[in-house]
């Protein structure tokens, strides 16, 4: 089994846009933070992505404003480089390529040609200790440039961007990590260190966290884990230093940040709330709380107009100066575990699981954006470490997106289990989920797998739930008996169960004409029409953990996993074992639009996936180490657009495409490389417009006004009448400046007659086409003769005429314009030989 190269793992949906800090422009009108493996652009007014710089190959780890250019910015990566972009136009300007991975970027307007880069230490193969060294950007035409000219500035510095900082008028920069306060001088070429105890007389914990310098003023701010802030001074003397303390923060400090005159200092922490302290007057505070999740970033616009803070759910909220939230930008809610699995909703194609806590978020894929939260549990979440609250644990939808069945579980000792179904319907008013039928305590244990019937041609509803109580439950969706005010409601129609086993998976047929339910190391299949016990397909011992039925032309076969390593497939035609593999499968899901099937296998510490047909021995895709650790959720959501790959490795990615969820809770998904030139070069053809942020609504009437103009252009011919060339009034309106225009009532006039031009020059032309009819008529009466040979020699004349136009490609006279020569030509000119004469 190869590996095939044109395909990469890549960080494309819903990828944190919290790991750094976000930058904001000079004008305050976009921001700019690391999102994956690009930067993304968002308007600072409608929340909008109005641009993507792809180009990157690995994780971007810093983002920042190009000193010397405000409209261009620098990105650092992993993958060892460091671009320069136009922002405004989504162009990469030049790519420096550094040669090791970075982890954070930093740069000041005092050094000019320098930046300052984070990298692992020279021979260090753990990646333990990184050192902070300068990078001399050579002069060069060219795109991709070499930048090996590395000077080492500071050795053993933290990875973590907020733990450096340059001083005022980048004099010094300081360095945080442990318990150690490092700042190096560049005029002396030499640092002082600071040491603090690891613990106070108090018992607070003193090591560093953040740290932030006065823009105008020898004055260091440091954040700390037992929530103090230290104003350290004087400390260009290593012995002479003072510092004061700050304390408001009950837990760590995780960001600090002054205003650009220096004038406030701002921080957050797990607390949820932005502090502004005023600067030598630290006893006086402003608060903005309840921001909704801790901060663990904050930048101010260069022109302190905005503040913007980071959140560990994964969005970035913007602040009209410490005053009111104007904008949120949310990406993807990454908690500390999903505990439902990934699903895509029918309707809108987004995926959905566990978002804040007690909701389901509905996250676009296609444009990255959180669509909406649904609020499950409807009950007011406490902050409260080691309160055991209600959680939504299980989901799933039904074939065409109308019903939604959640589950939701609160333990609050071993024996006490609190357990509710709730089954949604989809409103087409509000276009959102409404709550239609809540069951407490559907089981006596935990429900362990929930599915819906999917046959889009069955005749009733019905929803199956499997429990660690030994039964598996038919739920049907039942019309009422007694009033027809009553809307539909859901009632249990079977309890199943086999030998007193625990169930623990269970899935439909694609055409809902069987049910498989695994009892631990017993398969057994179903009819939902009569509740009969068609089959049993028996195992080695070992719990069956995931159970698959084949699609299309696969589906006859029935696929599972076991706990003790086998991958087997069934022929329910035949009940008997087709194939089996020694495989240590951790998560197996199907395509729902092809006969594709993915594994995900753990191996090492890493997840390997292979992509498989059930009637096929051999995989058509592998693809060693996709991650570290083990995925335990995976969906594949149909695509918009077909991808139409012509190469084998590839074509399972056709239809749908695959995302997962890392150790780490990042969402990965499978590209190709002509996907992402695709991508690329329509990412190009964006350009960010001045007035008009680009918008969903921009797009579509930017879509529709190019079709119109191409359908303009597409039927205009020679017969159409021109528009009237140059109105005064609108010339004068237009490019006469302001305060030299005529008065209103002087242009009116003007402008009203511009508008009925057209109207009147179809009139006379109308008037004097039907004359010189008349006048023909006449003529043809009086003079035939006269007129044949005159249109014999017009015939020629225009003949000649045609092919002159024919050989200068000028376009042919109209008919009106051939009238107009013909009586021209008719005109008595002997007045002019008497002008001539005389």
């Amino acid at each position: 089994m190869v590996e095939h190269g044109g395909i990469r793992v890549v960080h494309r949906g819903g990828s944190k846009i919290n790991s750094r800090e976000p930058v904001v422009t000079h004008d305050s009108r976009f921001l700019l933070c690391a999102s994956g493996e690009s930067v993304k652009v968002f308007s600072t007014s409608t929340e909008e992505c109005v641009h993507e710089l792809r180009g990157h190959t690995d994780l971007v780890t810093g983002v920042l404003i190009r000193p010397s250019n405000h409209l261009q910015v620098y990105s650092c990566s992993a993958d060892g480089t460091v671009r320069l972009w136009d922002f405004t136009d989504g162009i990469l300007i030049k790519t420096y390529v550094i040669g090791y991975p970075i982890y954070s970027i930093h740069a000041s307007a005092y050094h000019e040609g320098v930046i300052f880069i984070v990298t692992p230490m020279q021979g260090d193969k753990r990646s333990e200790l990184f050192q902070l060294v300068a990078v001399h950007l050579p002069q060069s035409g060219d795109q991709l440039v070499e930048a090996r000219e590395l000077s080492a500035v500071m050795s053993d510095v933290s990875s973590n961007p907020a733990a450096i900082a340059f001083g005022r008028r980048g004099e010094y920069i300081v360095s945080t990590k442990g318990l150690q306060l490092e700042v190096y001088f560049f005029k002396k070429q030499k640092s002082n260190r600071f040491y603090l105890k690891e613990d106070n007389k108090k018992g607070g914990k003193n090591t560093f966290t953040c740290v932030a310098c006065h823009p105008k003023d020898d004055c260091i701010a440091t954040g700390h884990k037992d929530g103090k802030i230290r104003l350290w001074r004087n400390f260009s003397h290593k012995k002479e230093y003072t510092y004061s303390i700050l304390h408001w923060h009950h837990s760590a400090v995780s960001s600090l940040c002054f205003t650009p005159e220096g004038t406030n200092l701002l921080s957050g922490g797990i607390e949820s709330v932005l502090v502004q302290w005023r600067y030598n007057q630290e006893s006086q505070r402003d608060f903005l709380p309840r921001l909704g999740s801790a901060i663990t970033h904050i930048t101010v616009s260069p022109d302190g107009a905005l503040f913007c803070t980071s959140h560990s759910d994964n969005k970035i909220m913007i602040i009209q100066s410490c005053v009111k939230v104007s904008a949120v930008i949310q990406g993807l809610v990454k908690g500390e575990s999903v505990r439902t699995d990934l699903m895509v909703d029918p309707r809108s194609k987004s995926l959905v699981l566990n978002g804040k806590p007690g909701h389901l978020q509905f996250y676009s894929l296609q444009r990255d954006k959180l669509l909406y939260n649904l609020d499950i549990v409807q009950q007011e979440y406490i902050h409260e470490s080691g309160l055991e609250q209600f959680e939504v644990v299980k989901l799933a939808f039904d074939a065409c997106g109308d019903w939604l069945a959640t589950v939701e579980e609160r333990k609050q000792k071993v024996t006490e289990l609190e357990l509710n179904l709730k089954l949604w319907a989809f409103d087409t008013q509000t276009q959102s989920f409404v709550l239609n039928t809540t069951i407490s305590a559907p089981h006596e244990a935990q429900i362990t797998a929930m599915c819906f019937c999917h046959a889009t041609d069955s005749q009733t509803t019905m929803l199956i739930s499997t429990s660690k109580d030994g039964h598996f439950k038919a739920w049907q969706l039942v019309a009422p008996a007694h009033t027809e005010d009553e809307g539909p409601s859901w009632s249990c129609d079977f309890v199943g169960a086999y030998h007193s086993l625990v169930p623990e998976c269970c899935c439909f047929s694609p055409d809902g004409s069987l049910l498989a339910v695994s009892f631990q190391e017993v398969v057994t299949v179903w009819s939902p029409a009569s509740w009969e016990l068609l089959t049993t397909l028996s195992q080695p011992p070992k719990a069956v953990r995931d159970l698959c039925f084949g699609r299309l032309s696969c589906s006859k076969y029935l696929l599972g996993t076991t706990a003790n390593n086998l991958l087997c497939c069934w022929n329910l035609l035949t009940c008997s074992l087709e194939w089996s593999t020694s495989m240590d499968v951790s998560l197996l899901l199907a395509d729902p639009l092809s006969e594709n099937m993915a594994a995900f296998c753990c191996q090492a510490g890493s997840t390997d996936l292979f992509v498989f047909k059930p009637s096929e021995p051999r995989p058509i895709f592998s693809h060693k180490a996709v991650c570290l650790g083990k995925v335990t959720r995976a969906v594949f959501a149909p695509r918009e657009e077909m991808l139409e790959s012509c190469e084998e490795s590839s074509q399972w990615l056709n239809h749908s495409q695959l995302y997962f969820l890392t150790h780490y809770m990042d969402l990965m998904t499978f590209t190709t490389k002509a996907e992402e030139d695709r991508l690329m070069a329509s990412s190009k053809q964006l350009v960010i417009d001045d007035s008009v942020a680009m918008t969903p609504f921009h797009l579509l009437l930017g879509k529709h006004r190019q079709q119109e103009n191409e359908d303009a252009l597409s039927s205009l011919s020679a017969e159409r009448t021109a528009l009237p060339q140059g109105s005064a009034a609108v010339r004068e309106l237009l490019h006469t400046p302001a305060h030299v225009l005529p008065s209103t009532s002087f242009l009116c006039s003007m402008f009203v007659q511009s508008l009925l031009i057209s109207v009147t020059d179809t009139r006379e032309e109308n008037k004097h086409a039907e004359e010189e009819m008349e006048s023909e008529k006449e003529e043809e009466d009086s003079d035939g003769e006269m007129e044949f040979s005159a249109r014999g020699a017009e015939q020629t004349s225009l003949g000649g005429l045609a092919a002159a136009e024919a050989e200068s490609e000028t376009p042919a006279l109209t008919k009106a314009q051939v009238r107009e020569l013909r009586r021209v030509k008719k005109l008595d000119h002997s007045w002019f030989a008497g002008l001539l004469h005389s």
